[in-house]
């Protein structure tokens, strides 16, 4: 198994301002590269051309076509102000543009307007607490250990449930929560009365500030369903980390396949 600290330091630029990765069968979805994944790359990507952006503050990703195998990023600048850098990555594939994603670098300024955000409604699993790991038949989830607290009648359908990287060696916490913040299935499913097909479409994070250190590796992930039906769901997500504080919301939209 190829882990997501080796993918990084595996991703070469090419000297002409794209940069080049295998995408590893460990960390598909399906017969695509799982999202969070994908949208880590991409940040990875967006630093590695750019090394002087300031904190990550916003993403708005899109996920357009399958990736898999062999792919290729494409970072462009599309403005650099005082306080704010805007930069697009594009990972293109085999089959074409798989990912469009919009990334804000900001500065941390003073603000007048101060509201703290929720603290995580349970507490991080103690190092000796048994947890489970991925599924089989869902690669990806093999580089997770998890811990669930979903309850089994929410209304509206969510998950709540503590996700932790297997192996997270060097990774920048930009990075690592991109990789962390789509590992929960879509709330909706909760709805279906057997496994349908699912698929991400089109993906918002944005972080409560800079990531602060999270020595657990513990990231608490919330995901609610506003609404599903005529094939598409939309839902509203949270992350915090191990020492429960809240890092960033997040909101998806869904497209159903049965």
């Amino acid at each position: 198994m190829t882990s997501l600290p080796a993918l990084i330091a595996a991703t070469r630029p090419d000297g002409d301002g794209e940069f080049h990765a295998l995408v590893p069968d460990n960390w598909l979805q399906g017969r695509t590269c799982y999202g969070g994944v994908s949208a880590a790359l991409a940040v990875h990507a967006a630093r590695q051309a750019h090394p002087d952006l300031p904190p990550l503050r916003s993403a708005q990703i899109a996920f357009v076509g399958p990736l898999a195998g062999a792919i290729a990023l494409r970072p462009t600048l599309l403005r650099q102000g005082r306080n704010a850098a805007f930069v697009r990555v594009e990972i293109v594939g085999e089959a074409g543009l798989g990912l469009s994603a919009t990334f804000v670098f900001m500065r941390e300024r003073e603000s007048v307007i101060v509201q703290e955000a929720d603290p995580a409604p349970v507490a991080a699993p103690a190092p000796d607490d048994v947890v489970t790991g991925g599924l089989a038949e869902v690669a990806f989830t093999q580089n997770f250990r998890f811990r669930d607290h979903s309850p089994a009648e929410a209304r509206p359908p969510r998950w709540l449930r503590w996700v932790r990287l297997d192996a997270r060696e060097a990774l920048h916490p930009e990075v690592e929560l991109m990789a962390i913040g789509d590992a929960l299935p879509p709330a909706a499913l909760r709805l279906a009365p057997a496994r349908v097909p699912l698929s991400s479409l089109t993906w918002q994070v944005d972080l409560l500030g800079a990531i602060p250190a999270n020595e657990s590796g513990w990231w608490l992930l919330h995901a609610a369903a506003d609404q599903a039906g005529a094939g598409g769901s939309s839902q509203r997500m949270a992350i915090w980390d191990g020492a429960g504080r809240q890092v960033a919301t997040q909101m998806q939209s869904v497209a159903l396949f049965g």
